[in-house]
């Protein structure tokens, strides 16, 4: 029962900011959405607040330690078909565009530890944050309502784009480069 009660939470904090109920002002109203994709101009960008979490391999992380490069955040799990798919092209885009000031992180949710590590050995090479309880997406004040999703930060912590489906490298790489090479702003 508990379980039931953290995955329905998470997926209704998820869910808020891209489907316009995560606050007072629905700022994906402003930017452009086409087949899934949020794309905002600078000036329409919500700010991501504090996050921090605890990294699957140990450790933690904080995006403040990453301001001045373009965040690539993607929400998973190793129970769901289309982050399978997915995985491939996103350590792709990663090794492709981490020489222009860009990282990636991973939002691990609803799954256990062991499945989680055992999901990325060999998939990805960027770490990922262990959030089963979905505390973690809640601080990045955005909701979606599918697993899984990804959001592209800008260099000032800002959501650029969110993907609120699965991607492909075709879709991600260009998207990433964009974001990438505006001028700090």
């Amino acid at each position: 029962m508990r379980r039931l009660l953290a995955v329905t939470l998470a997926g209704t904090a998820l869910a808020g900011v891209l489907t316009g109920c995560g606050g007072e002002e629905n700022w994906a109203k402003k930017c452009a959405t086409t087949n899934g994709v949020v794309e905002c101009a600078v000036a329409d960008r919500p700010q991501v607040g504090e996050v921090t979490g605890e990294l699957l391999d140990g450790g933690r992380y904080d995006v403040a330690d990453d301001r001045g490069k373009v965040v690539v955040v993607n929400f998973w799990g190793s129970w769901c078909p289309p982050c399978r798919a997915e995985a491939p092209d996103l350590e792709r885009v990663y090794q492709a565009t981490k020489a222009s000031k860009v990282t990636f992180l991973g939002i691990n949710s609803r799954d256990d530890r062991d499945s989680a590590k055992a999901f990325e050995r060999g998939r990805v090479t960027y770490p990922s944050i262990y959030d089963f309880e979905g505390d973690v997406a809640l601080k990045f004040d955005v909701t979606q309502t599918t697993t899984p999703a990804t959001l592209i930060l800008d260099r000032q912590g800002r959501i650029a784009v969110a993907l609120r489906r699965s991607t492909t490298a075709a879709e991600l790489q260009p998207l990433v480069e964009r974001v990438a090479a505006e001028a700090n702003g």
